[in-house]
């Protein structure tokens, strides 16, 4: 005998042997065998009641309901307040009678009551403009959720802002909860896809940090989902409209409400004022408090919503290709996470959208790694790559080991995913024994202020065939990969464990050794004729293009914070004349995150070398002293055993020239960085940070190095506030 019918009491979980189980269950069974509308997060399947299912539920046979069925082949995308959202509609009931009732729930599925009606989508699609009626009809229906009492809601998870009208708080935990509940759990999954779109590990934290004061606005319930497929049109029109699919419901800030609501139902950007009007209307005769700040921290919500938005866009975007690997599919999905970056690039503060073509190159090698593509012609692509003539193959890493490392390329986890401001390096593990190696590919469409001058593969070649003993890596395979991308793959060097903070004493010496070994290095085959080069008029021509070349906003910037044009400049420059020295090959770039220590005699390697040149081997050691914390104990013990160990060819005069060349680095240092500041560009870069932090200073020693005052009206924000 079927037991009868107690509200919520089926709400438990039962035993597999319990008749009532067995019978839900083949309902459901044979509701899964309909047409169903598939959500975000559920499969939901109509259907009427049979006689016996209707007899458990007390309701009349026939009756529609509706079958919610969690889907399981997708990542979690959302966040979530509370676990049991029928709780949730028990609470809701009692202030909005119409919204679905929880009749039944048990692990895999849930029965609920159907709304007759159609979806808002089915009337209005996304991107139209919804009539008027319904946008203050819809205004009327988020202020009546205000009167949804706190007692008859579920408990709050702990850490809940305890103060309930912080609106501070409560949107500094969303995006904590955001990167908890989002990001983290699909770290494994995504987040070396994350990080070769540009997107920080911490991006969601800092986020949380930037949040400024706001008003105070009391809490209440939301929806937080309100779309146009969660919006029911009645048939009766008594409510025009209903909620539905209420599992993301939380409480706290309304104004968040509207901004995910603006945001999630796509209206045409002409209607957006309307929209907000009504909500302020209708919420300042239900609950005033509510309406404070509006036009000031409406903003911070929408820029967390686009922010959080980032992940599960990207997420189901790869996930969507997966299914239906084709050139179209990639297509679309390049498309559809160009347009989630864009608009998380701002709140986010990411170093900037990348090029179509570096999405695209992104979601196939993530898509690439993930199964056997061989039997899909287009994408057995993947398999293939072109090598370069410019390199033998190696005997110990063959073309098969290319080809695994080029497919383990795009599961990188994040912390094996390195993107530095021209380069996106991956480690995996290939070849025999599967040693961990580096994918090394350059950025597409990256504006580099400072240009290479040399091939890297070249140098590290060079170095390698001339046996100096400087600690460098060596290159495995260099060729193009589909789609048209060219790679080098190096040994790895790691763990990343960096100089920072400066170098130690047997770090010091250790760098200085290797610098002079570079002097034996047969520079002649990277860069013949250097020998009639003058490198320091070189250098400072260099530096006036590099001037010369900038953006006219930044010039004009430039101007303002009393730096000099490409033509002062110049002069300024050439009151200088050094004395020639034996050149050298030169590293170019020796920061403190090219540098990786290592437990050996040689206690650095150095890495990124694609800024290598031929030039006077003091400029190498002024260089990193410039861009390196280096303590004046430490400096004199380097520029000591540097002379000592070098010929005399090599250091002659060198305690008249180097200050010349620090200068040099200053003036550069104070025309990149601030139009880096402006621009925003390689700002996610830990060597870019830690340069433009410390502007002021720069800029005053550029000018005081250049004879130069800085203008009384120099004002230091006017750098800063563009990025």
């Amino acid at each position: 005998m079927v037991e009868p019918f107690v509200p919520r009491g089926l709400l438990g979980v039962r035993s597999p042997g319990d008749p009532s189980d067995a019978l839900l269950r083949r309902f459901v069974a044979v509701a899964e065998s309909t047409p169903a509308t598939s959500g975000h997060h559920h499969r939901n399947h109509v259907l009427p009641l049979t006689e016996d299912v209707a007899a458990l539920l007390g309701r009349p046979a026939g009756t529609p309901v509706t079958v919610r069925i969690p889907r399981a082949d997708v990542p979690p995308v959302v966040i979530r307040t509370w676990r049991d959202e029928a709780a949730i509609l028990d609470a809701v009931h009692a202030v909005l009678p119409r919204v679905p009732e929880c009749l039944v729930r048990r692990p895999g599925f849930a029965l609920h009551s159907h709304v007759e009606g159609v979806p808002l989508s089915a009337v209005c699609g996304n991107g139209k403009p919804v009539d008027a009626l319904l946008t203050e009809a819809l205004a009327e229906l988020l202020c009546r959720m205000t009167e949804v009492r706190r007692a008859a809601l579920p408990p709050l998870p702990a850490g809940w802002p305890g103060n309930h009208t912080d609106s501070q708080g409560f949107l500094r935990s969303l995006a904590h909860l955001a990167d908890r509940q989002i990001r983290r759990p699909n770290g494994k999954r995504f987040g070396g896809l994350f990080k070769a779109l540009g997107i920080p590990e911490d991006a969601l934290v800092r986020l949380a940090d930037r949040i400024p004061p706001m008003a105070r606005r009391p809490y209440s319930l939301l929806h937080a989902d309100l779309h146009r497929d969660n919006l029911i049109v009645s048939c009766d029109g008594s409510p025009p409209l209903v909620c539905v699919d209420w599992e993301l419901a939380t409480y706290g800030d309304p104004l968040h409400e509207l901004a995910t609501h603006l945001v999630r139902m796509r209206y045409p950007d002409s209607q957006w004022p309307e929209v907000v009007e009504a909500w302020a209307r209708a919420m300042g005769r239900h609950r005033p408090a509510a309406v404070n700040g509006l036009a000031k921290d409406l903003r911070h919500y929408l820029d967390f919503e686009r922010a959080q938005s980032v992940y599960a866009d990207v997420m189901r975007a790869a996930h969507a290709v997966r299914g239906s690997f084709t050139q179209q599919s990639l297509d679309e999905a390049t498309a559809e996470v160009g347009r989630a970056l864009e608009a998380a690039a701002e709140p986010l503060r990411l170093r900037g959208v990348p090029a179509r073509g570096e999405i695209e190159g992104a979601l196939f090698r993530w898509l690439a790694s993930r199964g056997d593509v061989s039997g899909r012609s287009w994408a057995a692509k993947a398999y293939d790559w072109r090598p370069d003539p410019r390199l033998p193959e190696r005997d110990s890493f063959p073309a098969s080991a290319v080809r695994e490392a080029l497919l383990a390329e795009g599961a990188a986890p994040a912390d094996r995913v390195f993107k530095g401001t021209a380069h996106l390096n991956s480690v995996v593990r290939a070849g025999n024994p599967g040693a961990p190696v580096v994918v090394r590919r350059k950025l597409p469409d990256v504006t580099r202020r400072e240009p290479s001058y040399l091939s890297e593969h070249a140098v590290l070649e060079a170095i390698q065939r001339s046996g100096a003993r400087v600690a460098a890596p060596r290159v495995l395979a260099l060729g193009e990969s589909h789609p048209n991308e060219p790679f080098a793959i190096h040994t790895y060097v790691g763990p990343p464990r960096h100089p920072v903070d400066g170098l130690l004493p047997h770090e010091a010496d250790a760098l200085v050794d290797q610098l002079c070994e570079l002097t034996t290095v047969d520079h002649g085959l990277v860069e013949p004729g250097a020998d009639q080069v003058d490198f320091h008029r070189w250098l400072t021509e260099q530096l006036v293009g590099l001037v010369r070349s900038l953006p006219k906003e930044s010039l004009q910037l430039a101007r303002t914070l009393g730096l000099p044009d490409d033509t002062r400049l110049r002069q300024l420059l050439s009151r200088h004349r050094l004395s020639r020295r034996e050149p050298a090959l030169l590293h170019g770039d020796l920061n403190p995150w090219n540098l990786v220590r290592r437990d050996d005699r040689l206690a650095l390697t150095l890495i990124d070398w694609e800024m290598a040149l031929v030039g006077d081997p003091l400029y190498d050691l002024v260089r990193h002293m410039h861009l390196t914390p280096t303590r004046p104990e430490i400096r004199e013990r380097m520029f000591s055993r540097w002379e000592r160990k070098l010929p005399g060819a090599c250091t002659r005069d060198w305690r008249a020239d180097w200050r010349v060349y620090r200068g040099i680095e200053i003036v550069r240092s104070a025309y990149i960085d601030l139009d880096r500041l402006r621009t925003g560009a390689g700002l996610d870069a830990p060597n870019v940070r830690r340069a433009v932090d410390s502007y002021a200073d720069t800029l005053a020693a550029a000018t005081a190095s250049l004879g130069l005052p800085v203008p009384a009206t120099a004002n230091l924000f006017l750098a800063r506030a563009p990025a």
